[in-house]
């Protein structure tokens, strides 16, 4: 397998955990406090989401798009 796949695999992976870990928190009582008040969710909470989808995405595309020969 071509490193470059094992590593978006693995930001893939990292991105997943961190947009679940992000869409949990913004179930807790401070979130649900603070949405309530300003209409946004706490600043670690949204970072979490934000970071998920960015590895998520590209993690995502290094592992579909890497090409599986060598260059010439």
């Amino acid at each position: 397998m071509n490193p470059r796949r094992i590593f978006g695999a693995a930001l893939l992976a990292i991105g997943i955990i961190l947009l679940v870990i992000g869409m949990n928190s913004s179930h807790s009582f401070a979130d649900q406090i603070s949405n309530t008040f300003t209409g946004h969710f706490t600043d670690s909470t949204t970072w979490y989401i934000i970071g998920g989808v960015f590895l998520g995405i590209t993690g995502l595309s290094l592992t579909l798009f890497s090409s599986g020969g060598k260059s010439a």
